[in-house]
């Protein structure tokens, strides 16, 4: 089993403040990808200034750890919610960057302008080209996040 970090709701209001500070304001809208991103995406909503949030419905990782072959996007806002728009794409954590880099090109597709921004990244587990536009923090254990059942 791999070593954990446990972020406490403290942690987590610290770390969201550092992101909000890298992203800056300049957005119309948010996208927050679930399940994990649901929580940061709201509070960085707020410490931004944003109202409009869109969920994108994703599952990547099973419950042992392993994963599905590629990202499985379900619930995406419609198509015509985004052109045009500065999208804020929020998740909790790029590990693989699988999920991002397919929730990105959807917006992008739709004719939105994504920026990606997550809690943390842990780049030596990256297996997409890039890395998410703005970060929080680096780490290489397994993060178990304060809103997360069981944590």
């Amino acid at each position: 089993m791999p070593e954990t970090l446990v972020v406490s709701w403290e942690a987590l209001d610290a770390l969201v403040g550092r992101l909000a500070e890298g992203v800056g304001g300049d957005y119309d809208l948010v996208l927050a990808i679930t399940r994990g991103g649901l929580v940061p995406a709201g509070m960085l909503a707020y410490r931004l200034g944003l109202r409009e949030i869109l969920v994108a419905g994703a599952e990547f990782y099973l419950a042992d750890g392993r994963t599905h072959e590629a990202p499985r996007i379900g619930h995406f806002p419609d198509s015509q919610l985004l052109p045009d728009q500065r999208v804020l794409v929020v998740d909790e954590v790029w590990e693989t960057g699988e999920t991002m880099t397919e929730v990105l090109a959807r917006v992008r597709a739709a004719g939105g302008v994504p920026t990606s921004a997550v809690i943390h990244y842990k780049p030596g587990r990256s297996r997409v080209d890039g890395s998410p536009d703005h970060y929080a923090a680096t780490v290489h254990e397994w993060v178990t996040y304060p809103y997360k059942a069981g944590g």
